[in-house]
């Protein structure tokens, strides 16, 4: 199975108001060293085992591209994973 991994990220320029809170919630929780904190997603997109690798990445592209991120206010990079990530 081809796995691809999208992470997707504001803009460094946006406000994040998410990242905010949780930098804010940090210091009552004893944690006095981080200097920010920005939120973003992760998708996993499992493919059929007969796609090539490249392909697989192409679509995931795509698929970010159009659907998965708003290119206005969001980035996002893909990596390819060989195998399932641990649950925790």
């Amino acid at each position: 199975m081809a796995r691809v991994v999208v992470d997707v990220m504001l803009k460094p320029e946006v406000l994040d108001p998410q990242g905010e809170a949780v930098a804010t919630a940090l210091p009552r929780l004893g944690v006095s060293k981080v200097e920010s904190v920005r939120i973003g997603k992760r998708i996993e997109l499992e493919f059929d085992d007969d796609i090539d690798p490249q392909q697989a990445r192409e679509q995931a592209a795509q698929i970010a591209d159009a659907l998965l991120a708003n290119p206005v206010i969001e980035d996002f990079q893909l990596r390819q994973e060989s195998q399932p990530a641990e649950q925790q």
